[in-house]
């Protein structure tokens, strides 16, 4: 109980390391990382396409819905059929959702340890500073979030790929012999968060240097005094 309150009473709140590379590239981190599991976690997305039976004037407009985790066979839509009355329960076809959910799990814990480092920065940088531990622990984690967003970025970039394809008109009307093509499905969103989470990658590999500056492995800790230190002068 009282680490706690001495914890909590050695908070001191300095903006000077927002100055500094470590803590201006950890801000960009933390809006960058909600930005790429923002866009990929809220989507929703419609393709379309039209079924005109013979002998009917009317038109029948077909508009599958889909949305993330992307299990496609989640979403039914409703075919209709010139032979019968009824129409036809279909499904969308393929499961993207591992790499999606995936993406969106290195995204939030992403802003998790970027809010908690932040915290440590801002509030803590005589704790942080103190040791040799916390810096090295930072580098760790900051070079597996690097590598994390690497893999991430590149399944869902693969697994956008796969949806593009099983939402789009032409490939939903290949088997339809009286349906055409309508519009495709907005994706800017989905492309924004691919960019956004290599853009992670490019933040949190780059600033893998600046916390290893912080680290004893740049800073040589048996350096000998100088002058102004009061030590002996060298030979």
């Amino acid at each position: 109980m009282d680490s706690i309150q001495t914890t909590v009473s050695g908070f001191s709140l300095d903006l000077g390391p927002l100055k500094e590379p470590i803590g201006f590239i950890r801000v960009l981190e933390w809006v960058f990382t909600i930005f790429a599991f923002a866009t990929t976690g809220g989507y929703s997305g419609t393709s379309h396409f039209t079924v005109k039976c013979p002998g009917e004037e009317n038109t029948h407009d077909v508009k599958p819905v889909f949305g993330y985790p992307f299990r496609m066979s989640a979403y039914p839509y409703e075919m209709p059929s010139c032979d019968v009355s009824a129409a036809n329960r279909t499904f969308l076809q393929g499961d993207f959702s591992s790499s999606a959910e995936f993406f969106v799990c290195v995204g939030v814990f992403g802003f998790l340890y970027c809010t908690a480092t932040l915290i440590l920065y801002l509030g803590y940088q005589h704790v942080y500073r103190q040791t040799t531990r916390g810096p090295f622990i930072d580098l760790v984690v900051t070079a597996a979030f690097a590598f994390l967003w690497l893999v991430s970025s590149s399944a869902w970039g693969k697994g956008l790929t796969d949806v593009k394809w099983a939402t789009n008109p032409d490939h939903l009307v290949e088997n339809c012999t009286y349906c055409h093509a309508g519009e495709f499905p907005s994706m800017g969103r989905l492309n924004a968060s691919v960019i956004f989470g290599f853009l992670n990658l490019i933040l949190w590999a780059g600033n893998c240097w600046f916390i290893y500056k912080e680290t004893s492995f740049h800073k040589d800790p048996n350096a000998p005094a100088t002058m102004e230190e009061g030590g002996a002068p060298g030979p």
